[in-house]
């Protein structure tokens, strides 16, 4: 006895004509923020309705309107509306980098980890993993604020400090002006081959980077803070469950430190104009993000960027109604210095 197999649904505007994936349709809906089920659940339907019209092919603009009509009969034209504006991101043929500092215990790793996959994004990059690959170029002796965490960065400064001087923000600027440098190495090569992309990270201090405004990829710069210090303290607690019994400890102890830092970086923020996100709830916070990178995206559509042809008329559509929406609970810093919301 022989398996049935699923026919298969080409889509013949895109390379090598690839077929229908629920997997890849149910990601792209998850932006609209459907939970992950609920998000296969429509993209199987998509798949069920593609099947019934009995061909072997469909171009990439019908199949999109066929998406937008069963979103708005299965869950509702909000997510449907939501989806027509995400497709402006998609027909962006530039490269999408997302930089997501914060201190230590923000939640910007969880963060960066979920809207990876959210918008489809494969490559997520921590500075951690740059100042580990800085540190085999360069000794403890040669570069010590490279060897302690960004919160210790105080220990392990050797030049005389001012008598104003803050010892632990100057040994953290140390450490991040190095780590930057490597970051800023992983934007260009992601520009030059073309790839979305997400930096996480505490050395994504605002005014270290120099290439983030570039006519060659859409960058986006945000800081994710938590306000509530208790809520922060709780983020550590956590924490220390995947670290053993005490692993907390070491970052409760340092807690003043970490909250220092993170003044620093909100100041740095607020002069620069980076947008700051208040970091209370996952959901909330990822749909804050995604908001404001889409009308980042509109834009930059706005000003020009380049917009593959398939996607024009979506994303006419998403600029039309981006233009009417607000950025939620993220803080723009204004040109005076205040923040507005």
């Amino acid at each position: 006895m022989t398996d049935k197999r699923r026919k298969q649904i080409l889509i013949s505007e895109r390379e090598y004509g690839l077929p229908y994936s629920k997997g890849l349709t149910a990601s792209s809906l998850m932006v609209t923020g459907l939970p992950p089920a609920r998000a296969y659940a429509v993209a199987n339907q998509v798949e069920k309705e593609l099947v019934s019209l009995r061909t072997g092919s469909i171009s990439g603009t019908k199949l999109t309107d066929l998406t937008v009509e069963v979103l708005r009969r299965e869950v509702g034209e909000d997510y449907a509306e939501a989806f027509i504006k995400w497709q402006s991101v998609a027909g962006l043929d530039i490269p999408l980098i997302i930089l997501i500092g914060g201190s230590t215990g923000s939640g910007k790793s969880t963060i960066a980890t979920q809207l990876a996959t959210r918008l489809g994004i494969t490559r997520v990059v921590s500075t951690d993993a740059v100042r580990e690959v800085l540190r085999s170029a360069f000794t403890k002796e040669m570069f010590p604020t490279l060897y302690t965490s960004s919160f210790e960065a105080d220990k392990a400064i050797r030049q005389p400090i001012p008598h104003t001087g803050d010892r632990l923000i100057i040994g953290f600027r140390e450490q991040a002006r190095a780590v930057a440098v490597g970051a800023q190495s992983l934007i260009d090569r992601a520009i030059a081959e073309g790839t979305d992309m997400i930096i996480e990270g505490a050395h994504l201090v605002p005014g270290f980077l120099e290439g983030v405004d570039s006519d060659e990829a859409l960058i986006v710069p945000l800081l994710v803070v938590v306000e509530d210090e208790d809520l922060h303290r709780s983020h550590f607690f956590l924490r220390g469950r995947d670290l053993g019994k005490r692993g907390h400890e070491r970052y409760l102890n340092n807690f003043k430190k970490i909250r220092k830092i993170q003044k620093y970086m909100v100041s740095s923020a607020m002069m620069r104009s980076v947008p700051i996100v208040n970091h209370y709830d996952l959901d909330a916070t990822l749909s804050e993000i995604i908001d404001h990178v889409l009308n980042k995206a509109v834009d930059a559509i706005e000003h020009g960027m380049t917009v593959e042809g398939d996607r024009a008329g979506a994303t006419e559509k998403a600029a039309v109604t981006a233009n009417d929406s607000d950025d939620g609970h993220i803080k723009i810093p204004s040109e005076e210095g205040s923040i507005a919301k």
